[in-house]
């Protein structure tokens, strides 16, 4: 999720593929990676086609069909992969489904009748969605988002889903006041005050339909961020254990740990800053039951060779397999990783309330373009 300028170098021979024919083959060879069947797959790649309408058509060859802010190169189109100890990772797609409007406003509108065409295929409420269409898809919206949905590709054809929102659709200035008006209209009166200073809000994001405990949950930026201060953002309970946290940060960051007077300081993320989510379930007790931690990784390394050793490097830690992950990147692309930078996006620690951490990569379809290697690193806090 970026708004970094795309380069130039194509990621596949643009002459002869559509956007559809591109990511609908990603999901498809993902798909295979992490289990799901056949049948499964099919279903999920035709919801994916539809829900892209002209957009799916449209060849390489061409310009993205708007900025999208969901990756570098404007592929309006996101995968990720979820790891658990002990269980097969599961996979997520998320979209743009108004990538082809004029602007912002018809943008909205076309992804929110798009949810609602699945909340009539999959029989779930959008009473939480539409409660909150004024504020977030106001009638000239800003900003360079308006309405995303992400799907838990899940076996048996029903998926989970999740609608991505913007708190500043009326303005950055008022994306605070629009986050804790959200908030309360969803009956999580006391949560604003449990999330921490930020200095934005990126998003504001919903499960709908099949969830065993739906989720409202709030993102939050953070730039500079070190790896204590990273433990500090946590305002859940039981949140993760503080080490887990600085662990996973130094690890995906790429940083150490000061070893006494004179050794370098503590890493910060001087480049893209990283995010935070809350998560809340429990309306009465206005605390979060959830807590993660986005490392933008491809800032903070020079390929994604080096991108897979850290996402490598934490799931072991954490006793989770690497090998799919490795798997998954070859079902994204053909090129060396050692030749770019992104495919592997963002690195998450997320932590729910009696459930063991997770880890999830976020990863690019780079449908347009790759960036290039990075030639050298910043110091410790440096731009």
């Amino acid at each position: 999720m970026s708004t970094a300028p795309a380069t130039d170098t194509p990621a596949t021979d643009a002459h002869s593929l559509t956007l559809g024919n591109h990511v609908v083959g990603q999901l498809l060879r993902l798909s295979a990676v992490v289990g799901l069947t056949d049948t499964d797959a099919a279903l999920y790649a035709q919801i994916l086609v539809d829900s892209l309408g002209s957009a799916s058509g449209r060849p390489l060859a061409l310009p993205p069909p708007s900025p999208s802010f969901i990756s570098d190169d404007h592929t309006p189109v996101e995968f990720s992969l979820t790891f658990r100890p002990g269980a097969a990772p599961a996979l997520r797609v998320l979209v743009e489904p108004g990538c082809t409007a004029a602007g912002m406003a018809d943008n909205g509108r076309h992804g929110l009748a798009v949810i609602h065409d699945m909340a009539r295929r999959w029989h779930f409420s959008t009473a939480q969605l539409d409660c909150l269409e004024d504020l977030f898809l106001p009638p000239s919206p800003q900003g360079t988002l308006a309405l995303w949905y992400a799907l838990d590709l899940r076996p048996g054809g029903i998926p989970g889903v999740k609608i991505y929102l913007n708190p500043a659709a009326s303005g950055p200035e008022q994306a605070a006041a629009t986050v804790q008006e959200a908030l309360h209209r969803l009956g999580h009166r006391q949560a604003f005050a449990a999330l921490p200073d930020t200095a934005a809000y990126p998003f504001l994001a919903l499960d709908l339909g099949a969830w065993e405990t739906p989720r409202v949950k709030v993102y939050t930026t953070h730039p500079g961020l070190s790896a204590p201060d990273a433990c500090a953002l946590n305002r859940a309970e039981p949140g993760p254990a503080p080490q887990d946290v600085a662990t996973f940060f130094r690890i995906a960051a790429g940083g150490r740990r000061p070893t006494g007077a004179g050794s370098e300081p503590e890493t910060r993320l001087g480049r893209r800053p990283a995010l935070a989510c809350h998560s809340f379930t429990d309306s009465a007790s206005g605390r979060p039951s959830g807590f993660t931690l986005h490392i933008p990784v491809r800032d903070y390394v020079r390929n994604d060779e080096e991108a897979l050793a850290r996402a490598t490097a934490l799931l072991t830690h954490f006793g989770m397999d690497p090998s799919v992950l490795r798997r998954a990147l070859a079902a994204l692309t053909t090129r060396q990783l050692s030749d770019g930078v992104g495919l592997i996006a963002y690195l998450a620690l997320a932590h729910e309330r009696d459930r063991r951490p997770r880890i999830t990569a976020y990863v690019s379809s780079e449908a347009y373009a790759v960036r290039p290697p990075l030639p050298h690193l910043p110091r410790p806090g440096a731009d």
